[in-house]
């Protein structure tokens, strides 16, 4: 798992992001999916005119190349990916008590100790944060667009990971919206001037046509000064931009109507 995070390279049949995280254990598994390699078409496609792999189910693509695309992905996974529905809030669950289709899996981060249980969040310009404890033994995914880090969603991940024993925790900080693209207003820096005392270095204050305030957040500062605060010291990751990349990554905020990837973790079977 000692990969460039750069690179992209083909895991069986499409090609993934490999987390560049240094000290992960041998028996952690984790990657996050591009937009290539599926059946999905139009705006869900890739950026050349080719089918794309989205991979999520609330987004008006047609059902059966969603269908298409999770049953790719699950084969090349020790356990078919149960989907939480995502609220950008904090709720952090278990993969071992999620049920398919069940309206009750409704969170922002999942966690694991059953090696074959797989951990995912489905985002396009959100930040995926993947996390796992040095010994191996948890591991855990986190949906965090500014809505859930404002609101703890890391934090929550992390004191729910070192109530199973995890120990020291490492994270990676997967493909997001970069600074240099993320325009927000005066109530996002607002929402994070509470806990984060130099909120000013992660806003570079932006011109705007009708006066308001505006503002370049840099989603990936937040989540290391979050992480770092909490004593999680290992992060790597958060050098790219699923905006400008419109090659590799589908984003919202920059074609309205687009498809999911998926980051994933978990821990490998015996």
């Amino acid at each position: 798992m000692k990969s460039d995070s750069k690179s992209i390279i083909d895991l069986a049949s499409f090609p993934v992001v490999l987390p560049n995280w240094q000290h992960a254990p041998a028996t952690v598994r984790a990657f996050t999916t591009t937009r290539h390699g599926g059946a999905s078409l139009g705006p869900y496609g890739d950026a050349s005119g080719s089918a794309g792999l989205n991979l999520g189910d609330h987004v008006n693509d047609n059902p059966n190349a969603v269908k298409q695309n999770r049953d790719k992905l699950n084969r090349q996974l020790p356990s078919d990916v149960i989907f939480l529905s995502q609220v950008h809030g904090n709720i952090v669950l278990d993969a071992n008590d999620l049920a398919a289709g069940s309206v009750s899996n409704i969170g922002d981060a999942v966690l694991s100790t059953q090696p074959g249980k797989v951990c995912a969040v489905l985002t396009a310009d959100c930040l995926p944060v993947l996390f796992a404890d040095i010994s191996g033994k948890v591991v855990a995914a986190a949906h965090a667009g500014w809505r859930g880090l404002a609101s703890g969603v890391l934090q929550h991940t992390v004191a729910a990971m070192r109530a199973r024993g995890a120990q020291e925790i490492i994270a990676w900080l997967g493909p997001a919206i970069g600074p240099q693209e993320f325009e927000v207003g005066r109530d996002v820096l607002d929402a994070f001037a509470a806990q984060v005392p130099d909120v000013q270095i992660y806003f570079k204050a932006k011109a705007s046509r009708d006066g308001s305030e505006k503002y370049l957040a840099d989603l990936y500062g937040l989540a290391r000064k979050l992480l770092n605060d909490i004593g999680v010291e290992q992060v790597s990751g958060g050098d790219r931009c699923t905006v400008s990349e419109v090659t590799e990554f589908y984003s919202y905020r920059r074609d309205g109507i687009s498809g999911r990837m998926a980051s994933l973790i978990w821990i490998a079977p015996d």
